[in-house]
């Protein structure tokens, strides 16, 4: 491989578009490195799972661009797009990335408030008299 792979991972309501090139480990995540963008450490070994799996850790460098959502869905998004990546530099990641679920788009959002209600499921206090 040596042109640049991009792929799109999605979570919530954050949109990852990432750029993956040969290179030495570098990070670049909306013109910051990973540790500066992602301060929880939760989240950063999260994003890097994918890499460790497919023991390709420090193999290439990474440009994503983030757009929408929180902390969490970024980082769901970023690991999605950093497994498609992965998939397209080697068919045979394919299975082991299957395998621990980094491949299927959580398709899980926020459900919607209700009206009358407090929130989505949450009732006001009930009152007997």
């Amino acid at each position: 491989m040596s042109e640049q792979i991009n792929a799109v991972g999605r979570r919530k309501e954050a949109v990852c578009r990432l750029y993956l090139t040969p290179g030495t480990g570098k990070w670049e995540v909306n013109g910051r490195t990973l540790g500066d963008y992602f301060p929880r450490p939760t989240l950063v070994s999260a994003i890097q799972q994918p890499f460790s799996l497919t023991d390709s850790l420090g193999k290439y460098d990474v440009k994503a661009v983030l757009d929408g959502g929180g902390m969490s869905g970024q980082a769901g998004a970023v690991r999605l797009a950093v497994a498609r990546a992965l998939v397209k530099v080697d068919e045979t990641n394919k299975k082991k990335l299957r395998e621990f679920g980094l491949l299927t788009r959580d398709a899980r959002e926020v459900e919607r408030k209700k009206p009358g209600r407090a929130g989505a499921r949450k009732r006001f206090q009930f009152s007997k008299r």
